[in-house]
């Protein structure tokens, strides 16, 4: 399995990295993709990447962050990304009007730098979307003739926002939650994705899947994941992950 979306520069995860990638091989984890946030999660990232061969980086700046980054724009972006041969995608970015933590103006100006840039350099870009459906649709399709490279992470959204964004060309991702007893809407939209256009992720350290509810999550978690789609889709656990370790391969131009 391929965690597609991880904060290993975050703790518990950093500080415990060696013990946290050998628990990942051992439920099955082969490759993993930690998440940019902010210029100092960039750095530890960077890190990261040159010393362990299975792990791969972004850049990118969260939506949360904005207001601390006002100046950056794709110019940096790809300079940034250009600067490590390991970083393979740009995000993550995108829209969060659920906690409005940067003025939302500033977010749509960043997230169009984001998107620019991946165009630009021909990668994915790594979206984050909460209570933004209809303007993260309106900006992505503004560029859908450029034809993105679009990873939706961690999607929460209904039938009709992953319609609109396969409709673009989007692959998207699924995280523990999933796997909550209260997610019966999320789980109806992951059985209607196609096999080809889903991967998985942990998130971690956040949003830990059913059993491990209330731990601190980590990537040999993704496995509880894996094993909920493959419920949803009807599928053999097998089959999913199959298919999203090819998904990521192909999405990120990685050699299988």
């Amino acid at each position: 399995m391929i965690d597609s979306h991880c904060h290993l520069d975050y703790d518990p995860l950093f500080t415990n990295l060696n013990d946290v990638l050998k628990r990942g091989e051992l439920n099955g984890v082969k490759k993993y993709l930690t998440i940019s946030t902010t210029l100092k999660s960039f750095e530890s990232i960077k890190i990261i990447i040159s010393k362990y061969k299975n792990i791969f980086g972004t850049f990118g700046i969260h939506p949360h962050e904005c207001k601390n980054f006002p100046l950056i724009n794709k110019k940096k972006i790809i300079d940034f990304k250009k600067s490590h041969e390991k970083i393979i995608g740009i995000g993550e970015t995108g829209l969060d009007f659920f906690y409005n933590f940067s003025d939302s103006s500033l977010q749509k100006k960043i997230f169009v730098e984001h998107i620019e840039a991946s165009i630009e350099l021909n990668v994915p870009l790594i979206v984050h979307s909460r209570n933004a459906e209809n303007e993260t649709f309106d900006i992505l399709s503004d560029y859908h003739s450029k034809k993105p490279k679009i990873l939706m992470h961690c999607f929460t959204g209904s039938v009709e926002f992953s319609k609109k964004m396969l409709d673009l060309g989007a692959y998207i991702s699924f995280s523990g939650i999933i796997t909550f007893k209260n997610a019966s809407e999320l789980q109806r939209t992951a059985s209607t994705v196609p096999l080809d256009r889903i991967l998985i992720e942990t998130d971690s350290p956040y949003l830990s899947p059913e059993p491990k509810r209330g731990m601190s999550n980590e990537p040999s978690f993704i496995k509880y994941t894996a094993t909920k789609l493959s419920e949803l889709k009807k599928v053999s656990l097998e089959s999913i992950v199959q298919s999203t370790t090819n998904n990521f391969l192909d999405l990120f131009s990685i050699k299988k």
